[in-house]
């Protein structure tokens, strides 16, 4: 019998009976107890003055307590009808286009949940704006005048424009309700929202009017944001399936804007015709890096390839970006059926593109009619675009097959002509000109084509220029549609999210260690945290309850659950026990705690499928997801999401179910349970450290993908380092979770929801603000028609659990996300989720963007003025420095003189932004060209090229310090306390390169003295304090001065005992 009983004990509490290493104790590591402890002790020797400036990590996630959805607002005017072309009644930018949109809108019951926006004209200041006063006076001249033939002449000296009596009021009209709806975001009276207006502006250029447009709205729009609400950061995307020229010229050299195009282009074959519609128009000046134009060279496109290029391009962007306002310049044209675009968007397609925005901005989005020429494609689009902006869940889309080869390559072509200026496109290798191989299909080579032959036009076309369809076309693309409307569910359920809680699962409590992680007050605080932000009475309660036998042997053996129960049941004889290492503990409620968490959750899947609620979350404890088939481990004894997910397969009848697993710990059950099931896919991003991390099993790396029919439908995406952040998470569901997701199309999506990766938690070990997981929560609602159920797993420090779910359950309501800060992307990172990648692309052909770029020239070759401006690492600046850790132009390492300075990253300025260019290559006029960009020069042309055999040579220039600085009066006296250059970051603990501001004297890591620099302006600070290492974030320059030589001597009587330096 004793026998037996040592046997059951070391089967409950012992390792996995697939694990390869013992597992490790999760508790806190001795390098992190004695960076607190550091700290601690710093801070008591150096306590703070007023200018002392310390970022409380909560301070962003408390500040959105308040932040609730406000309304969606709408603004049309009926007198929008009345521009017609007077001429060619069948024009295609005709009134119905309006009348319809309004029409579904209508029929779907979106009007009457919508802020009704006052419409009216725009001021002629406001429109000098944009355009010149020649160009306003030639419309007005327009205005009430009745003779046809004479508006027809008119119409003649401009492309694709038409007039009659009232075009001139009603653009007026349509900029002025343009400006109000923006107007009313920025100031917060609605959330986001919708201009169904006409005509539409995105054409309008500067001094002419073209395309259907004569003033351009969403220009002059952003303009008065810009002027009006002292923004600095707003991004256009323009998704009409023409290039907004006219919007792209206006903010070309303008760094405060970034215009985002996806247009059909077919190397300069579609209208507007134009060379500088291509991949490689950037911007210019200060605005350089910040246009992109994604071409499609292709008609026929379909969803996939647009989600493609806002998973690859556009949302990585948005997150470095952070804009402050979004605008769409939303035409329908690329929509199923439209004659202009020959495109196979789904009007779904819409919803889930405005969806996966609405994070950013703090939700501000306003989305702006542009065109769209199918009536029925048009309405449904439109209409579906504006549910969105409701909160109503996504629809579904059709199954999704690979982006084309085309749209791949104009994808990485945008990622080669922008990953200069933005850190977030580092998932290309790279090669040299010496490494190409020819017909080698993991090289990609960027070719500009442009093979219009631009003609001199003195009078336009203005009958019979619209794009023609059969009537057996025509009907063939009403039944299509009617088909896809019909097919497509527009969920509506009664409660918006329910939320699942009981008191008693905190009787499961470890009575031999008070102070073990896994609390009972790890559900008590994130419930009260709910309470605090308002949000439990917004939710759908409902009634836990525990498992019954049957569903916990849905994956538990019967042996198992046995085995718990009776030694839950004798409690004498676990108390006896000495446990070897923390794992898992027991007490007489522990079964029972652990049967409401899985029955809990039962509750909140029956609610979703049953269509009562869309979405649900289950505050539950004991966690779940390392129980096996027959065993308990890391705190874990049933396994609650698995017993979910097959539930949901058995009672509801559901084909695929997403199972996302963010925990910090690798979900080791939940890939056994499922490894050989294809219904079932399961994601897992954990810390991993080739298995030393716990659960300590070589399973949990990314090659382990799933056994027979499962082969394929398990992805583990392993960091290989601690301190993983914001950056890293937000690039592997960007790289590798959003693609396969909208491939695997799920009916359901459970999230394995432990927040031990957060920011502050001691088992972690990692950086993730809570806020951040109110975006990964985002970015899953479109999928599965919003049917996503959030399962509380670890998280074990109190504070950023509970702010993090509560966050989670205020996006599921729809509130807005709060603002993200960035960290830099760690090397190790990167080259983890490109092992993922590598591996999962043989089972998930959306992974097709490994494929190597060439190294652009401009990416090792700095100017020596760029050089005596600011010196960068290539670890935190990946591919912009001179100074490249892995290689160089030849491949090899160069490296920096001792006396370079690491210069911090500066976070949101625009100088950073700017810091480095590329010019753009060719004329507009350029015909039939055909041309490699890693055949050619790309830098500017100028003296500072005379630097390039340095470069080539492997050597280095000096870093020529500034002798004066206008910002010096901001120093600061040495502290009585000195300056300690061994303190820790006074945000992360990190030892590492650690600056120190000459303003308030504290300490900060590379990455976070930026953030200090933002946040308080202060602008000097130093890293060494040698004569050379002072750096000015305003002057963007290092500095040496007089003044600043108390600080340096004070530092080199810390380090060496005496004084080196001199006045």
């Amino acid at each position: 019998m004793e026998e037996e009983r040592k046997k059951l004990t070391k089967k409950v509490y012992g390792l996995p009976r697939r694990s390869q290493r013992n597992p490790r104790n999760p508790g806190p590591s001795a390098a992190l107890i004695a960076a607190k402890k550091n700290a601690r002790i710093y801070a008591k020797k150096n306590p703070q003055t007023n200018d002392d400036f310390v970022r409380d990590v909560y301070e962003t996630a408390q500040n959105s307590k308040n932040c609730i959805k406000q309304n969606t607002g709408i603004v049309y005017d009926e007198l929008m009808i009345e521009h017609k072309c007077d001429w060619d009644t069948s024009h295609q930018e005709r009134p119905e286009r309006f009348t319809r949109i309004l029409e579904r809108c209508n029929e779907l019951g979106l009007l009457t949940r919508c802020t009704k926006i006052n419409s009216r004209e725009a001021t002629l200041e406001e429109i000098s704006m944009k355009h010149t006063k020649e160009l306003i006076d030639s419309l007005k001249t327009t205005d009430g005048n009745d003779n046809v033939l004479k508006l027809e002449e008119i119409a003649s000296n401009y492309d694709a424009v038409y007039f009659n009596s009232k075009t001139y009021k009603l653009s007026l009209l349509a900029a002025g309700s343009t400006i109000n709806l923006v107007d009313n975001i920025c100031s917060d009276n609605i959330q986001n929202g919708m201009a169904i207006i006409r005509p539409p502006g995105h054409h309008a250029m500067e001094s002419n009017h073209c395309g259907y447009c004569f003033f351009n709205n969403v220009a002059i729009a952003a303009e008065c944001a810009l002027r009006n609400w002292g923004l600095s950061r707003i991004l256009i995307i323009d998704w009409d399936v023409h290039h907004g020229q006219a919007t792209q010229q206006m903010f070309y050299n303008d760094p405060r804007v970034v215009y985002f195009s996806i247009h059909r282009y077919e190397y300069g074959t579609f209208w507007p015709n134009l060379r500088e519609s291509d991949f490689d128009f950037i911007g210019e000046g200060k605005g350089k890096g910040f246009n992109f134009n994604v071409p499609l060279n292709e008609i026929g496109l379909s969803d996939a390839d647009y989600l493609a290029i806002f998973q690859q391009v556009l949302l990585p962007m948005a997150n470095e970006f952070r804009p402050e306002l979004i605008i769409v310049s939303a035409g329908y044209d690329a929509a199923i059926g439209c004659p202009e675009g020959e495109m196979e968007i789904t009007p779904a397609c819409y919803a889930h593109l405005v969806t996966s925005l609405m994070p950013y901005a703090n939700g501000k989005v306003a989305v702006v009619l542009e065109g769209g020429y199918c009536l029925q494609s048009l309405a449904e689009g439109a209409a579906l675009t504006l549910r969105a902006l409701l909160g109503d869940p996504c629809p579904n889309l059709q199954p999704l097959g690979p982006p084309s080869q085309s749209v791949q390559d104009s994808i990485l072509n945008c990622i080669f002509s922008h990953r200069d200026y933005w850190q977030c496109y580092m998932y290309q290798d790279v090669y040299t000109p010496e490494q190409k191989q020819t017909g080698d299909k993991n090289q990609h080579s960027p070719i500009i084509q442009y093979n219009h032959t631009p003609v001199t036009i003195q009078k336009y076309p203005t009958r019979n220029t619209c794009p023609i369809q059969t009537q057996d076309k025509k009907d063939q693309i009403a039944e299509r549609l009617t088909t896809l409307v019909k097919e497509t569910k527009l969920l509506s359920s009664l409660h918006k999210v329910c939320l699942v809680y009981d008191l008693f699962m905190m009787e499961h409590r470890n009575f031999f260690d008070n102070s073990h992680c896994e609390s009972p007050e790890r559900i008590s605080s994130v419930y009260e945290k709910h309470l605090e932000f308002g949000v439990i009475d917004r939710v759908h309660l409902l009634q836990s309850r525990e498992a019954n036998s049957g569903e916990l042997l849905l994956v538990h053996e019967q042996t198992h659950l046995d085995d718990i129960f009776n030694l839950c049941n004798d409690f004498s004889e676990v108390k006896k026990k000495k446990l070897p290492y923390n794992s898992v503990y027991l007490n007489r409620e522990s079964y029972k705690c652990a049967s409401m968490a899985v029955g809990s959750l039962l509750q909140v899947v029956d609610s979703v499928l049953s269509g009562t609620s869309s979405s649900g979350v289950a505050i539950v404890r004991p966690p779940g997801h390392h129980a096996e088939v027959d065993a308990a481990l890391g705190f874990c004894f049933f396994n609650t999401v698995s017993i979910g997910a097959k539930y949901a397969i058995k009672n509801y009848g559901l084909k695929r179910v997403l199972i996302l697993d963010w925990d910090v710990h690798h979900g080791n059950g939940i890939q056994h349970i499922f490894e050989e099931d294809p219904t079932v896919l399961y994601i897992s991003i954990h810390r991993f450290e080739k298995g030393k991390y716990f659960p300590g099993s070589d399973e949990a790396a990314e090659t382990f993908v799933g056994t027979k029919a499962g082969v394929g439908y398990n992805v583990n995406i392993p960091w290989s380092k601690k301190s993983i952040g914001n950056s890293e998470y937000i690039a592997a569901f960007h790289q590798i979770v959003l693609p396969i997701a909208y491939q695997f199309n799920p009916e359901l999506v459970l999230v394995s929801a432990g927040f031990d990766a957060a920011v502050q938690d001691v088992v972690g070990g990692c950086n993730v603000a809570p806020e951040a997981y109110a975006y990964f929560t985002h970015w899953l609602l479109p999928l599965a028609m919003g049917r996503l159920i959030l399962c509380l797993e670890g998280g074990y420090n109190i504070t950023s659990t509970s702010y993090a779910m509560t966050l989670c359950t205020k996006t599921l309501l729809g509130d807005p996300v709060p603002s993200l800060r960035n960290n830099l992307m760690r090397s190790e990172a990167v080259s983890d989720i490109k092992n993922v990648m590598k591996v999962q692309s043989k089972y998930w052909p959306a992974l097709c963007f490994s494929k190597s770029l060439p190294l652009s020239l401009n990416s090792n070759e700095l100017s020596k003025l760029d050089l005596a401006k600011e010196c960068i690492n290539i670890e935190e600046q990946f591919h912009k420095s001179l100074f490249v850790e892995e290689k160089s132009l030849c491949e090899k390492e160069v490296n920096m003189d001792k006396s370079a300075v690491d210069k911090p990253l500066l976070a949101d300025t625009d100088q950073n932004k700017n810091s480095l260019s590329h010019t753009s290559s060719e004329d507009s006029s350029t015909s039939s060209a055909s041309l490699s960009l890693s055949q050619f020069d790309l830098r500017p042309k100028s003296s500072q090229m005379e630097n390039s055999n340095f470069l080539t040579n492997e050597e280095a220039f000096a870093v020529q310090p500034f002798r004066d600085c206008h910002h010096l009066s901001s120093v600061k006296s040495v502290p009585n306390s000195g300056i300690d250059l061994n303190s820790p970051c006074l945000d992360c603990y990190s030892t590492e390169k650690i600056w120190i501001c000459l303003t308030c004297y504290s300490s900060f890591c590379w990455k976070h003295m930026s953030c200090h620099f933002s946040d308080s302006s202060h602008p000097l600070a130093s890293q060494s304090f040698s004569k050379s290492a002072i750096w000015c974030y305003q002057c963007n320059a290092t500095i040496n001065h007089e003044d600043l030589t108390e600080a340096i001597n004070v530092a080199d009587f810390n380090k060496y005992g005496e004084k080196l330096h001199k006045k």
